[in-house]
């Protein structure tokens, strides 16, 4: 039986990407990478605030002691519950005028991963980076093109990473105790006519969520077998990421995107760049939060 996508947001952003709930706050907020500018909603009461940005903002964290960090072309900052620049921590590492940063999270130790993308696209140029709680930053990978997809499992022994354009998952084994990955597996191999892997979460039972862009769904895939096992379809076709949010963290929000679509594909997905929930049988896990 189909399940309900309810468009809970009519955001219509060029590109709505990290969607990240609060369990402190019970809000809901993520970013539009173009606008720039990140955004706090409230399903409650259904209060949107917005935070204009000065440069792309590829994705956010929340903080143990308040507010964000961000992942900004420029580099890395801290962010206070407003948006507002309190202080930068890193550079971006890689050539800012050829690359910003995208998908990202806090890990369960207190680090802000964030990965960025080479936008000739000509090459693998995009990075994958780590942000202690100390502010140092450390690329932790290369040889990718957007990076995204970043994800942990539930107990902590694995790290999921994706390549879109690549169309290819990884993962990485964990030290449970310290968080440091070893090395890259090839987990699942896409195939781009159903749709590219984009940003995920990874919910209670180690089962990790997919959204696949310019496949019009999102996908759920066996951490065994990495076979997909669900599947939910959308109104729009280029779904951006999802996160597990609510008081019981069931319900699955999706964000969208609207960047370089033509009028012809806007008539006919026309809540392109909206964000949308649904709700799920089994609960995600809380965000972890920035301990820097």
């Amino acid at each position: 039986m189909a399940r309900e996508v309810r468009n809970v947001l009519a955001l219509q952003a060029e590109l709505a990407e990290c969607p990240l709930w609060s369990t402190r706050e019970q809000v809901l907020w993520c970013v539009d990478i173009l606008a720039p500018a990140i955004h706090r909603f409230d399903p409650a009461s259904g209060e949107l605030r917005s935070f204009p940005q000065q440069e792309e903002v590829g994705c956010i964290g929340l903080r143990e002691q308040g507010g964000l960090i961000a992942a900004l072309r420029s580099g890395v900052w801290l962010l206070d519950d407003e948006g507002k620049p309190q202080r930068k921590l890193a550079d971006n590492p890689g050539i800012a005028a050829k690359s910003r940063f995208n998908d990202g999270r806090v890990d369960p130790w207190g680090n802000f991963w964030c990965g960025s993308l080479w936008e000739p696209q000509d090459k693998n140029g995009g990075l994958l980076c780590r942000v202690t709680p100390d502010g140092a930053l450390r690329v932790m990978a290369q040889d990718v093109k957007i990076s995204n997809g970043l994800a942990f499992s539930p107990d902590r022994q694995w790290m999921y990473h994706s390549d879109t354009p690549n169309e290819v998952l990884y993962r990485y084994p964990l030290d449970a105790q310290s968080g440091e990955p070893g090395a890259r597996q090839r987990f699942r191999q896409f195939d781009a006519k159903g749709g590219l892997p984009d940003g995920a979460a990874v919910d209670s039972a180690g089962y990790y969520w997919s959204a696949l862009f310019d496949g019009g769904r999102v996908v759920r895939i066996d951490p065994l077998t990495a076979e997909i096992v669900d599947e939910i379809a959308l109104p729009v076709r280029w779904p951006t990421m999802v996160a597990f949010g609510g008081a019981d963290l069931k319900t699955l929000y999706i964000t969208s995107s609207r960047e370089h679509r033509t009028a012809e594909e806007l008539a006919r997905y026309p809540q392109s760049g909206d964000v949308f929930a649904v709700d799920v049988a089994v609960a995600g896990i809380a965000e972890p939060l920035f301990k820097g």
